[in-house]
Parts: C-alpha cells; sequence; structure tokens
C-alpha cells in the first residue's frame, strides 16, 4: 500500500514564501488535484514530492518512508511533465525505456515492460517512431507510458493536458483518469483548469498564495466551498454584497433575497451558482427578483443570460430552451424575474476580493 504524506511542507525563496505548512494525505488508489492560480505554490509543492525541489521545512513520506532528502530518482514516483520532456533523438520505445534503463533493469525486461506500458497507453507498434512523427496526443501518451514503466508508487502529473486542444483534452483526461483507476494509482495531479479538477479527482486541494484554502471532494467544495475564494475560483458564481435582513432572507442593493437561514444585521456575501436561478418573464412569482437582460450567450447546450438586478449583476445559466419554450424568445433588453430556493443562496464572509464578483 503506497500513501503519499506531506507534513508541514514549506518552500521559501528568500523573504518569498512560495509553498506555506501544506499537509496533505493521498491515500492508496486516490486521485488527488492541486488547483489554483498561476503562482499559488501547487507545482512547487508537486516538484518538493518529485525531488526537483528540496523543501525548506517539513517531510515528504512515501509508502511510510521519510524521503525528504532522497534524489528523484530515489523515490517511488513517475512524473509526467506539462511539456512532455521527450527526448527528440529518441525512439519511441528509447524514451519510455529511459528510466529503467537509469536504474539498470536488464535489457530482455526492460524490452517487455516498455513493450507493455506502450499497450497500456494504446501506441502498440509506435516503439520505432520518434517524437517528432506523433501527434500531441500521441507524445502524451508516450509521456504517460514513461512515468509508469517504473511501476511507481506515486504517479505524479505537473498540467499534462495543458499542450494539447479542447478535443483532445477532453479526450486524454477520460483515458488518464480510467487508466489511473484501473491500475490503482496513488495519484497527485497539478491544473489549474476547474473542470479537469472536477471531473478527475477524488478530492481537490485549492490553493492560494501558498497555502490550502480548502480540501475536500470535488462536490462539496462547489456545493460548499469555505470562502469567497473557492467560491470563485471553483466554477462561476454570483456574488452579491450585503446584510442578513432576517433568517432566509438577504438583503443587497435594495433587493431582497432568498438565503440560507443567518444571523439579522451580518453582512455578508451571497454566494449563488448560475445553474441553480430560474428565470422568467416579467411577472413571476411574489419575492422573485426584478431584473432586465443585458445579455444572451448562445453556448451549444446551455445558454447564458446576464441579468441587471437592483443587487447587481446576475448570470443564469440554463439548459439551450427548445422550440416553443417562452424562454427561447428572451432577448437583451426583455424585463425578466429572477428566483432560486434559499438553500441555494449560500452566506459566506464578505472578504471584499473584487476579483472574484
Amino acid at each position: 500500500m503506497t500513501r503519499l504524506v506531506l507534513e508541514g511542507l514549506r518552500r521559501t525563496y528568500g523573504a518569498t514564501v512560495a509553498v506555506d505548512r501544506v499537509d496533505l494525505e493521498v491515500q492508496q488508489g486516490e486521485l488527488v488535484a492541486l488547483l489554483g492560480p498561476s503562482g499559488c505554490g501547487k507545482t512547487t509543492t508537486l516538484r518538493m514530492v518529485a525531488g526537483f525541489v528540496q523543501p525548506s521545512a517539513g517531510r515528504v513520506l512515501i509508502g511510510g518512508a521519510d524521503v525528504t532528502r532522497e534524489p528523484p530518482f530515489a523515490r517511488d514516483t513517475g512524473m509526467v511533465f506539462q511539456g512532455y520532456a521527450l527526448f527528440p533523438h529518441m525512439t519511441v520505445a528509447e524514451n519510455v525505456g529511459f528510466g529503467l534503463e537509469m536504474r539498470r533493469v536488464a535489457k530482455g525486461e526492460r524490452a517487455s515492460r516498455v513493450a507493455e506500458a506502450l499497450r497500456l497507453v494504446r501506441l502498440d507498434g509506435y516503439g520505432e517512431r520518434r517524437p517528432a512523427q506523433l501527434s500531441g496526443g500521441q507524445q502524451q501518451r508516450v509521456a504517460l507510458a514513461r512515468a509508469l514503466v517504473v511501476n511507481p508508487g506515486v504517479f505524479l502529473l505537473d498540467e499534462p493536458l495543458s499542450n494539447l486542444d479542447a478535443r483532445l483534452r477532453a479526450e486524454v483526461r477520460v483515458e488518464i483518469r480510467a487508466l489511473q483507476q484501473r491500475l490503482g494509482l496513488t495519484t497527485l495531479f497539478v491544473t489549474h483548469d476547474q473542470e479537469e479538477a472536477l471531473t478527475m479527482s477524488d478530492r481537490l486541494v485549492v490553493m492560494d498564495r501558498g497555502r490550502v484554502r480548502q480540501i475536500g471532494s470535488p462536490e462539496a467544495l462547489y456545493e460548499r466551498p469555505a470562502d469567497l475564494f473557492v467560491a470563485g475560483f471553483l466554477g462561476r458564481c454570483n456574488i452579491l454584497r450585503g446584510a442578513v435582513e432576517a433568517p432566509g432572507r438577504f438583503r443587497a442593493g435594495g433587493a431582497a433575497l432568498a438565503c440560507e437561514s443567518g444571523v439579522p444585521g451580518v453582512r455578508k456575501a451571497l454566494v449563488v451558482r448560475p445553474e441553480r436561478v430560474a428565470i422568467g418573464p416579467m411577472g413571476g412569482s411574489a419575492g422573485a427578483l426584478p431584473g432586465r437582460i443585458a445579455m444572451v450567450t448562445y453556448l451549444g447546450g446551455l445558454t447564458d443570460w446576464h441579468v441587471e438586478t437592483d443587487a447587481g449583476v446576475v448570470l443564469v445559466t440554463r439548459p439551450t430552451p427548445q422550440e416553443g419554450d417562452p424562454l427561447r424568445r428572451l432577448a437583451a433588453g426583455d424585463a425578466v424575474t429572477l428566483d432560486w430556493v434559499p438553500a441555494a443562496g449560500l452566506l459566506l464572509d464578505d472578504e471584499q476580493q473584487g476579483d472574484n464578483s
């Protein structure tokens, strides 16, 4: 059983704190994603696990063994880099087998393990090609095979899909997750892409300025973010600022809005996910929020309505209405009403993070 444990992991560069006291346990067979904006410390954390960056403080344990001061080749890890890092002068088979050669694995065993790794990533018969003869998706699979061939206890992925186009990214994302689950790999995955993190991981670690803001399942973090940073970074949301007027009622900019129960008189931020907002022509249910459509954006299976209200601009996302549905006729300038159930209005401390509003 290979478990990855980070204890008080910290990395500083002079006065700059890149990673600040990160504690994390990744269980056998679990895929945990480190998610956050550029510069939040997620890649530095991953590189400390891999051994490419030495921690300023804290420990890295793999399978119960303290590997904090061990070099990368002495750790039970396999890593897939953002830029693939394939050797252009080597064949696919030579690239995949490079780690085995460094570990002095016998030539015969090396060949069989390389063949098996290529089979796992559906590149049978590609062993004699060179990276320049492969597509981006195929090069990514070679990088995966090279990390898998050493039978790592911990699988490390550093933004592995960022160089692929949207279609390939979605395809390879599914392949990586299926492979990870089939092989039962303990995996730490770095990404800044919210959709990747939500769809691939068992748990998410949201980081900001070197610190962990929240850890939990994708559903838990999306439905119950701990603060405005997590709410605004993980998926789209409406953030409306004001105060609790009464239990279940929130006042923002003169508008009374539905919310979960709160303490009257306390200033809060009301967070509502766009897909939880109902929209209809003016004259909806009593207590609904009136507004006027500023913009309609067609997204294929979904449609966005940007609605100006007394509480601020509210984003509404719903399945694109079909012919005959009254919502299909709504256009910019139309008066509408918005509504949501109280449980959809999450109250969080108002941190005045304007970039997330």
